[in-house]
């Protein structure tokens, strides 16, 4: 199998797809090869429905088995030529995402008493970037004089700016002082900061916070989009910041602002 993995992710870099994309795609197409013990070559239609009707039966959810198809579909059909995965996708449903109050996020962050912590939910959050970004955000990427700093190779491979707070400007300048350019912004034991480690420490700042939300560092994003359409932003400036290729899926969040809702005078109030 060691072999095909790495025919799996030569395909994938070579179409310039994220490291996550990447990781998903191997990960599914091993775990496909355990299930039907079988060659590749040896592979027929029946075997990919058989594991797609598993991991259904299994309780995996829609948006997964999703990943899960285009994982085997990307192989088979796009690599080996086979034409195989001819099974429909699941539907997915279209859930509003989870958005905290701007007081639950002051909670969480003044709740994290470890500084570097406190400074990675400071940047999740007021630039709206994906974990995936920070993770991978490096000292070259930031202009701290400017106030703003680029996501290189983004979503879709493309670059886009972001705006930094002044409240995080000089805790920024004390870790750039400090490294190359070509430093990763935060490190970890390992060089790069896990995508678990991002999700412990939010997990921790929100237990200590006392919020029964589930809270993940793509609920920042949302809240970020969110309190910034609150305040009167334009959506097609909020679009840009979080790179959405297209307006409707920035439109979400017009959907989720409970605070513009509660502004709505109610048709029974203005009756005589």
């Amino acid at each position: 199998m060691e072999d095909y993995e790495k025919k799996i992710e030569t395909e994938l870099k070579i179409r310039g797809l994220s490291t996550r994309t990447v990781e998903a795609y191997v990960y599914w197409n091993k775990k496909f090869l355990e299930f039907v013990k079988k060659e590749p070559e040896q592979i027929t239609e029946n075997d990919v429905k058989n594991f797609i009707v598993k991991k259904i039966s299994d309780g995996l959810e829609a948006k997964s088995i999703v990943i899960v198809k285009s994982a085997l579909k990307f192989f088979y059909d796009n690599v080996l030529k086979k034409n195989i995965v001819t099974i429909p996708s699941p539907k997915v449903l279209k859930k509003l995402p989870t958005v905290l109050t701007k007081d639950e996020v002051k909670a969480i962050l003044e709740s994290m008493k470890n500084e570097k912590h406190k400074l990675i939910l400071k940047v999740l959050y007021s630039t709206g970037m994906r974990i995936g970004e920070l993770i991978n955000l490096k000292v070259g990427d930031l202009e701290l004089d400017q106030k703003m700093g680029w996501i290189r190779s983004g979503k879709g491979g493309k670059d886009r700016l972001f705006i930094l707070s002044e409240k995080i400007i000089d805790n920024l300048k004390k870790i750039v002082k400090e490294k190359k350019d070509t430093d990763y912004l935060f490190e970890g034991r390992k060089e790069k900061l896990s995508h678990r480690a991002i999700q412990k420490i939010v997990d921790s700042a929100t237990k200590k916070a006392g919020i029964t939300k589930n809270v993940t560092p793509h609920v920042l994003r949302h809240s970020f989009a969110t309190h910034l359409l609150e305040s009167g932003e334009n959506i097609r400036k909020i679009q840009e910041l979080l790179g959405h290729s297209n307006l409707s899926t920035t439109q979400i969040y017009t959907h989720v602002s409970v605070d513009e809702l509660k502004k709505i005078k109610n048709p029974l109030d203005n009756l005589e």
